[in-house]
């Protein structure tokens, strides 16, 4: 997908591996022609112009490492029952090769709140069923770390999950994961996409009965068990019971899960563990996949914490907290002395957790030796220097929450480091590896011992940013995402890599460039040489300069999308902050 005009058709053909090509009006013309179309898809169809057309029929949906994304709709490059069902169907051939033990073990399916959520989890396990492959899938909306942790419960070979995470009311995906929890490993995900890919007719796809399916045991609905034993190792995040217990039983929480899948599991995991005044955004407590009390549904932004801040200045409370749709990612808010809440970024977030999972171990005697935390390569090095200040090891992966689900697997399989905290700048974070993505529920649950510990001493959350920043340094970073859709879009994209890569200044801010990592390449290049990077293959650039500030840029793998990141090192927070805004002026000039 990032092809230019010329160069689409030879891409897609390698892509797609000798299956014939069709244009885009081909493509077009067979849906239309399909009797069997529902109404609604056959109407969508009807009214496109030809731009529109163009957009929906020009490619398939891509199939990356991490599932697909896309808007919801009719076309061969939108997300809908049939490319669904196309996707599932090369899941059921993939989990053929490996035998009869696995098809009993098969597949745990959960969803979020999205329009066709519903829809797309049942139909993917009646796609299963008529594979004679058990599926176990959730009765409601249940979030995405749940269905990690039921994969491992459950003793799945493989995790679907429906949901598009934190992207507006139009879109919806499909994640596959692996039999450890994490999304599925590279040999699994290659095979599946290759499946998918030769699949040529998904209209032809056959479904099981659903109701027969049930009945025989091959779709098993579960809900409330998994629930229940979820909560259970939830207990188990939580460090210092007794903190909790002087400080914050009475700590006013304000909880918003966004209209999504949080609301299964936050509200009672916060009960749970003591805290008793926990105040729910209650407009945002109802499922709605047209999220009509936020612009976007995404914690990153402070305009979705608008209904929460209006409650929380009611009930006067210190932390305010947000997780996204399907609750894989944490928002966090922080009452500062004036009154005001000011919003904290995900690296923000990451330090202070990371700093209070250290040293509440450290006080409490149990700090292993061998202490190892993981983070994405985009991702602050502030948490870099608290770990290293507690004799603890960070390890730098690519982005996606996968690479550091393959750390955790590495630690407990050679037994030579004790994984202590993994987060992503992008707001993900996850504490106890009995999930191995992302998890908010259990983001929610430190945060709030982090507030209550920080009350014990007096202190606020913001007290606690600042005593980071003096003891550490003034870290700031940003990064910004830009929306490049469609085929003239990926063109672009590929355009602004190909010049970073070929004709990258050797300055930004003034301050020489002292090494540059191309993570496709595999290579670091600096005056020392070049040196071979350890990673697997990424379409990722990052460039260190000679204050310790970096830039990165990189496609994301989930949507039509480049993103910069910045990082800057200062005298203080403001010194940080302009040298962000410099940098930010250049790529903008550069990138035109």
């Amino acid at each position: 997908h990032l092809c230019d005009r010329r160069q689409r058709q030879m891409c897609i053909r390698d892509r797609y591996k000798g299956v014939p090509l069709m244009t885009y009006t081909e493509n077009y013309q067979k849906w239309l022609d399909f009797a069997g179309l529902p109404d609604y898809l056959r109407e969508e169809l009807l009214a496109m112009d030809e731009k529109t057309k163009e957009d929906a029929f020009y490619t398939n949906l891509e199939f990356g490492t991490a599932g697909m994304r896309g808007v919801i709709g009719a076309g061969t490059n939108r997300i809908n029952v049939y490319v669904v069902r196309q996707a599932t169907e090369g899941l059921a051939k993939l989990i053929e090769t490996k035998g009869e033990d696995v098809k009993k073990r098969g597949v745990a399916i959960a969803y979020d709140s999205r329009h066709f959520s519903p829809e797309f989890a049942f139909e993917s396990a009646q796609v299963l069923a008529k594979h004679g492959i058990k599926a176990y899938v959730f009765e409601s909306l249940r979030p995405t770390p749940e269905l990690s942790f039921a994969v491992r419960h459950l003793g799945t070979f493989a995790g679907i999950m429906v949901t598009a995470s934190h992207n507006p009311a139009p879109f919806n995906g499909y994640k596959v994961y692996g039999e450890d929890g994490g999304q599925m490993p590279p040999a699994d995900a290659d095979a599946l996409t290759d499946f998918i890919r030769a699949i040529d007719d998904p209209f032809a796809i056959e479904l099981a009965d659903l109701e027969e399916s049930k009945t025989s045991g091959l779709i098993e609905v579960i809900g409330e068990n998994v629930d229940a034993e979820y909560l259970k190792e939830v207990k188990d995040v939580n460090i210092n019971q007794k903190l909790i217990d002087e400080y914050g039983k009475d700590m006013k929480i304000v909880y918003t899960p966004l209209h999504g899948t949080g609301e299964m599991l936050a509200r009672r995991a916060l009960a749970q563990a003591g805290f008793e005044s926990v105040q729910v955004v209650e407009a945002q407590a109802v499922p709605d996949p047209d999220f009509s009390t936020v612009k976007s549904p995404n914690p990153e932004n402070q305009e979705a914490f608008a209904l929460a801040e209006e409650l929380g200045r009611k009930v006067d409370a210190d932390v305010l907290v947000a997780t996204d749709p399907d609750a894989d990612r944490l928002g966090v808010e922080i009452r500062q002395a004036d009154g005001s809440y000011r919003n904290l970024s995900g690296n923000q977030i990451g330090a202070i957790i990371a700093k209070y999972i250290l040293e509440a171990h450290k006080t409490a005697g149990t700090l292993p030796e061998n202490a190892a935390l993981a983070k994405s390569i985009v991702s602050t090095e502030l948490v870099t220097k608290i770990a290293e200040s507690y004799g603890a090891k960070m390890f730098n992966v690519l982005t996606g929450f996968k690479f550091i689900a393959e750390k955790i697997q590495e630690f407990e399989e050679k037994h030579n480091h004790t994984y202590m905290f993994g987060f992503e700048e992008s707001f993900g974070y996850l504490i106890k590896p009995f999930v191995r993505d992302k998890d908010a529920v259990q983001a929610v649950l430190i945060v709030a011992e982090i507030a209550a510990y920080y009350r014990s001493r007096g202190l606020t959350l913001a007290d606690g940013i600042e005593e980071i920043y003096k003891e550490y340094g003034y870290f700031a970073e940003k990064t910004i995402s830009v929306t490049l859709s469609g085929v003239d879009g990926a063109a672009e994209i590929k355009k602004i890599m190909d010049k970073f890569r070929d004709n990258a200044p050797v300055q930004f801010n003034s301050t020489d460039v002292i090494k540059t990592e191309d993570f496709l390449a595999q290579t670091a290049t600096s005056a020392a040489g070049v040196e071979k990077l350890t990673t697997p293959p990424s379409n990722v650039l990052k460039y260190t300069l000679a204050d310790d500030s970096w830039i990165a840029v990189r496609p994301s793998g989930t949507e039509p999308k480049i993103k910069f990141y910045f990082a800057t090192v200062g005298n203080d927070l403001t010194d940080a902050e302009a040298k962000i805004a410099n940098i930010e002026k250049e790529i903008n000039a550069f990138v035109k």
